[in-house]
């Protein structure tokens, strides 16, 4: 026995007087347990310093050592070190001693949980290019997708009007079902893990397809046994995105139904709401029904106040959405940290010019009668429709950024106004011919947001944040087009420009919006925390000199300022550079059925 120990509990044999056989028993099962507790203390102390633990095998893999954590609760940082074993992270504090087949010094570095973007877009795009360049680069590690209309499910129309784009890029479009597509997921090793809802709108194309009129109710049926079949698939809810076809032609009470069947999974409800301009107040009204009527958590994509007639009104916005949850409305927001948006250039037409598919569309476009209608809705005030085309301001606040016709790249990154004089028409023809030329297929970015509003939106607590772009890159096939720079810089700019520069909120609530709050929004348990026993999804980053980059004239452009990625207990980026590795996975929802096999 320790020597110190004799002092405290001296040899039995010795000690007078002698005491009865029960008490002699019970004096020495307490010295037995208190040299035991002392012992199995030392034992995790040498394994928090990271012996190995057997002959040759490291404890951990990495050791992020002295890093500034800002662990992702919003708690003011702490100095320490974190480190990593398999895909999970196994320890945290000081562990200099720790021996770890890597260490990473990130002395004066900001280590926080990975970045969620809850509304990615690079559910095709990721099998185009595997890295997702452009998120990685900025620390995001997470995407959630599918708004209104998602990857999966599909029936061979859906596949068929995707073929042009699926052609270009080389990609297989070989799944129906969402299990289907994350096989193929998993196949092209991704560099991030994504995980996605169903889409109100896909589903209802899959049924009724994108004509304007309510589904019967046997289709309404079939919507619903598509959108049970998704959850225990695992997505992790529903969304909408009410504004376009063909979830523009759903009522509220559809919503409510496939919603209710997101709650039985335990999944959620997120929208891009059915008006962001005049009627923003009844919508904001429908979101809250929707909420309380499924008894679901719902989240607000990309939230704004749109049009300069609306600038002025997010304060008001932001009071009601408080005021619904004061009521026990369980509902809140994203946005992404720009005053442009970006959409589909059809989205710049009525919307019964898209109704029933892009033929018919094209045939619209093409008869002189239509398109003389179409080009006087363009410029007319309408509470019928979000005319995206009059609240840019007209030509000049539309901006051409992407096409798949190579015939149309002259045209990137010009506006309609530009546009329009290189053609020698008026930019509202112009608009349509390029969307005949491309099918459909052409996206643009409009100018329709007011600074102060974004900043109020940004900076509230209530608030976390989405790119609603692909991941694209700064080479490879994703480089041929242009792009809106919130695909390359969201998560910099917040913490450049509204943190570090106009300390519009702390660095760690801004970390704490980009991580727990997005993964408690999504309902994802594992990630979004700097904890022993989380998944290892980790972002190291130099505070000084984060910024965004990309700009809407020059977009291709990563973020600075990020060092490290960790995915999965992965580095995907190390010392500024993306590496080879490849641990994305493909996240499930809380219906998902295969974890219960």
């Amino acid at each position: 026995m320790n020597p110190f120990y004799r002092k405290i509990f001296p040899p039995l044999h010795l000690s007078r007087p002698r005491l009865p056989g029960r008490k002699v028993f019970l004096a020495a099962l307490a010295a037995f347990l208190l040299v035991l507790v002392l012992a199995l203390r030392a034992q995790e102390s040498q394994a928090a310093k990271g012996a190995p633990s057997r002959a040759g095998e490291w404890q951990y893999d990495y050791v992020i050592a002295g890093a500034r954590i800002v662990d992702g609760t919003g708690s003011p940082w702490l100095v320490g070190d974190i480190a990593v074993r398999g895909d999970k992270i196994a320890a945290m504090g000081d562990l200099h001693d720790a021996p770890a087949k890597k260490r990473i010094d990130a002395s004066g570095l900001i280590v926080t949980p990975g970045f969620i973007d809850v509304q990615g877009q690079s559910e095709f795009s990721v099998l185009v290019d595997n890295r997702v360049a452009s998120k990685i680069m900025q620390g995001v590690t997470t995407e959630i997708t599918g708004e209104g209309t998602s990857i999966a499910p599909v029936n061979e129309r859906m596949l068929k009007e995707s073929a042009e784009q699926a052609r270009k890029y080389g990609v297989a479009l070989d799944w129906h079902s969402l299990e289907e597509y994350f096989q193929h997921f998993t196949r092209i090793h991704p560099a991030i893990n994504l995980g996605t809802f169903f889409g109100a709108g896909g589903i209802r194309n899959y049924v009724v397809g994108e004509d304007n009129r309510p589904a019967t109710p046997e289709e309404l049926e079939r919507m619903k046994q598509l959108a049970a079949q998704a959850m225990e698939q695992g997505a992790f809810g529903v969304s909408s995105a009410l504004e376009y076809v063909p979830d523009v032609f759903a009522s509220t009470d559809e919503i409510v139904e496939l919603a209710k069947v997101a709650h039985r999974y335990g999944g959620v409800y997120f929208t891009h709401q059915r008006s962001e301009s005049d009627r923003i107040k009844q919508s904001l009204d429908e979101v809250f029904a929707i909420s309380e009527r499924a008894a679901i958590p719902a989240t607000i994509w990309h939230l704004k106040t749109a049009y300069k007639e609306n600038w002025g009104q997010m304060p008001e916005v932001l009071r009601r959405i408080e005021q619904a949850r004061e009521r026990g409305v369980n509902v809140a927001a994203s946005v992404y940290p720009y005053t442009r948006a970006s959409n589909g250039l059809t989205a710049c037409f009525p919307s019964w010019v898209a109704e029933g598919g892009p033929d018919k569309m094209i045939a619209r476009l093409k008869d002189p009668a239509q398109r003389e209608r179409i080009r006087k809705q363009m410029d007319e005030a309408t509470d019928q429709w979000e005319n995206e085309w009059r609240g840019s301001g007209g030509p000049s606040g539309v901006q051409l950024i992407q096409v798949l016709n190579p015939e149309l790249a002259k045209y990137e990154g010009m506006t309609f106004d530009e546009i329009g004089h290189a053609m020698g028409k008026d930019p509202r023809d112009a608009a349509m011919d390029i969307t005949i030329t491309d099918h459909g297929n052409s996206s643009v970015v409009i100018a329709i947001m007011d600074e102060a509003d974004v900043r109020a939106a940004v900076s509230n607590r209530l608030v976390t944040f989405g790119s609603d772009s692909q991941g694209q890159a700064e080479d490879g096939p994703l480089s041929k087009t242009k792009a809106h720079p919130r695909a390359f810089g969201t998560f910099a700019r917040v913490l450049a420009k509204y943190v570090r520069e106009e300390h519009a909120m702390g660095l760690e609530e801004a970390v704490r919006k980009m991580t727990s709050l997005a993964a408690s929004r999504v309902g994802i348990l594992d990630r979004g925390i700097l904890r022993p026993g989380m998944m290892a999804d980790i972002t190291v980053l130099d505070f000084a000199a984060i910024q965004d980059v990309a700009r809407y004239t020059d977009s291709l452009h990563y973020a600075t300022g990020v060092r490290d990625v960790f995915v999965n207990g992965r580095p995907v980026v190390l010392e500024g550079k993306i590496t080879e590795e490849r641990p994305g996975l493909a996240l499930r929802g809380p219906g998902y059925l295969g974890a219960r096999k």
